[in-house]
């Protein structure tokens, strides 16, 4: 398959045209326009310093269907200790900027560059990209980010400074989506983390028409909170 070069014009080629490793299209940029394209679609961007801008749609790709959230009973112990308070959308700059210096087994350097920081920054203002942080006191421990569109929810990165931190922050979302009517979470790839909570691969085609079902949905934009405990 070839790789699609980008120009200034706000478009992309079919995500099923990728190369085997997920690769589809270089250059382009991260203006929150062709982002948002980019999601609708079914692409993201993920690349090094350094390098131009690469554009992914993988295949099969790991999605976690929110009611489907497999909770292990140590980790539900742990949260309902509440060790860790919860929030969404109040230190989204601080949970990009954890997860772009949180170290990665066999990686070197980060993918979050500084272009990608004042992208989804951008995107965040606009109220389409979200965080979710976790709390021991007023020491911020944890967290993840993404992008919502639709009734989906599309999952870029999470760190953790103490355990299940990020895990407990993670869970608590997922379930404040799956109350919003939002089911469809992308977590890309596969990892062994995200599969212990129930993520499945799907093929790219069953993945893109899910995706085009959850866009019809209207977008829950603007900041996010978590909704009060039932009295």
């Amino acid at each position: 398959m070839p790789v699609f070069r980008l120009n200034a014009r706000l478009a992309f080629p079919p995500p099923e045209m990728a190369d085997e490793s997920g690769l589809l299209a270089v250059g382009g940029d991260l203006r929150p326009e062709r982002l948002l394209l980019a999601y609708s679609l079914g692409i993201f961007p993920w690349y090094s310093e350094g390098l131009p801008i690469l554009w992914y749609s993988p295949d099969p790709r790991l999605v976690l269907e929110a009611g489907e959230l497999a909770v292990s009973r140590s980790l539900k112990k742990t949260m309902r200790r509440g060790r860790y308070r919860v929030t969404l959308d109040t230190a989204f700059d601080r949970v990009i900027r954890a997860c772009a210096d949180a170290p990665r087994p066999g990686q070197h350097g980060t993918w979050i560059t500084e272009d990608m920081v004042r992208a989804y920054r951008r995107l965040h203002e606009l109220g389409y990209a979200h965080s979710a942080e976790a709390w021991e006191g007023d020491e911020l421990v944890g967290g993840l980010y993404g992008v919502s569109l639709g009734a989906g929810f599309f999952g870029e990165s999470m760190f953790a400074r103490t355990g299940d931190a990020s895990k407990v922050a993670f869970v608590t979302l997922v379930e404040q989506l799956c109350r919003w009517g939002i089911q469809l979470i992308d977590c890309q790839v596969h990892t062994e983390h995200l599969a212990r909570f129930g993520a499945v691969e799907w093929p790219r085609e069953r993945f893109l028409r899910r995706l085009a079902g959850a866009l019809e949905q209207p977008t829950r934009s603007g900041r996010w909170q978590l909704d009060a405990p039932a009295s």
